[in-house]
């Protein structure tokens, strides 16, 4: 295993880069932030409209998020890789295709966990905004979401680490990520499968489980500082 890493970790790191395209860990992780980032504000949307008491925007926007999580997410990557071609007119690359199909598939997921959030405040939070004259805009974006964002951040942080698994099915349509660095040099060296995916498998187990603690460490200051202000669940 020493021997494959001394000969390919630069492939591993970042692909074929600078003689190719950046690949590897970088655009593994490039994938993740990226389609984690850009699925943020389309979640915040699905999650008010859920929330919202017009059935024209809360019907549509349950539909999608039910229809989306109801899917595999290898599914999804296969539609929207045979599908966005026929839309935009010319062929996508598998990074994009990738990268479309995450920012859909996460903001399903991320808006369940922001409704979740606004419908766990106290009911007072609303109110105290409303009787100081505030709309429905300032109240939303200047006082529901910012203490829903503050409380989901260990959420976040356990997306991220699926975003970042997730991101491994792009090997099937050719995105260049780390899985897929890691099959080219399987390709390569034909005899060592177990050394070349057991690497691959440490990788990810080592990025993953950091940020998992990272995600448990920010849980514990939270509830920490919702127990000094004496704040109870909802």
């Amino acid at each position: 295993m020493l021997e494959i890493i001394e000969n390919n970790w630069l492939l591993f790191l970042i692909g074929q880069y600078p003689h190719g395209p950046v690949g590897g860990l970088a655009m593994t992780l490039f994938l993740a932030v990226v389609g984690l980032s850009l699925s943020f504000p389309v979640a915040i949307a699905l999650a008010l409209a859920r929330l919202s008491s017009h059935r024209w925007l809360r019907g549509p926007a349950t539909a999608v998020v039910y229809v989306v999580r109801g899917l595999p997410l290898i599914m999804f990557i296969f539609w929207t890789y045979f599908a966005l071609p026929l839309l935009i007119g010319h062929t996508v690359g598998g990074v994009a295709t990738l990268l479309f199909a995450l920012v859909v598939y996460e903001a399903s997921y991320l808006s369940e966990i922001i409704r979740a959030g606004i419908e766990g405040l106290p009911k007072g939070q609303t109110e105290a905004a409303k009787a100081l004259g505030l709309g429905y805009f300032p109240t939303t974006f200047k006082v529901i979401l910012p203490q829903v964002l503050h409380n989901m951040l260990p959420s976040l942080v356990s997306q991220f680490v699926s975003t970042i698994k997730e991101t491994s099915l792009g090997y099937v349509i050719s995105a260049n990520e780390v899985t897929f660095a890691a099959s080219q040099v399987n390709n390569q060296l034909m005899t060592q499968p177990f050394e070349v995916y057991g690497l691959l498998a440490l990788t990810y187990f080592t990025l993953c489980f950091t940020l998992t603690s990272a995600a448990r460490w920010l849980e514990r200051r939270l509830a920490a500082e919702r127990g000094a202000l004496g704040i109870q669940p909802a």
